[in-house]
């Protein structure tokens, strides 16, 4: 007597929903690329953080302090060419978003605002001056997530 097998169910991915950090470098490619081919069947958003530190400029009329302020005709400007540059990227069924502020902070917050499983980001090559002073996104994402990441290395050496 023969016990009928039952159907065969799709295994559940374990990540249905990937955000990837975009900031248009190799490594940020490199990170799309993945995502794309480990985790086909996931809702995808790409997510580009404009870094609203590159937009500021020094307020000098305090008393002895220099704070930043950030320029929103430079911001917005910034952001109309990166949404040019990230629906480019974007292919059929995937989202995006940009959002602006600190980039690792901003990311993670976009990412568990729309509900990730799961965080995608490239590394980037740094100097070791650099690294030691500011760390990596990559690094700050780490720290900052309850997600888990998966960092991706591009070029360089280990």
């Amino acid at each position: 007597m023969t016990t009928p097998m039952p159907a065969s169910t799709p295994t559940p991915q374990p990540f249905a929903r990937v955000a990837i950090g975009i900031d248009f470098s190799a490594s940020s490619d490199g990170a799309l690329l993945l995502a794309r081919s480990r985790f086909p069947g996931a809702e995808r958003l790409l997510i580009h953080v404009v870094d609203v530190r590159a937009a500021a400029t020094p307020d000098i009329s305090g008393a002895g302090l220099v704070p930043m302020m950030a320029s929103p005709d430079l911001i917005n400007t910034l952001t109309q060419v990166d949404k040019s540059r990230l629906d480019k990227l974007t292919e059929v069924g995937e989202s995006h978003e940009i959002v602006s502020g600190d980039p690792a902070s901003a990311l993670v917050e976009a990412a568990q605002a729309w509900g990730a499983d799961l965080i995608v980001v490239g590394s980037h090559q740094q100097g070791t001056i650099e690294h030691f002073f500011v760390g990596s996104v990559a690094e700050q994402v780490l720290k900052k997530s309850r997600l888990p990441v998966l960092v991706i290395k591009v070029g360089g050496h280990s």
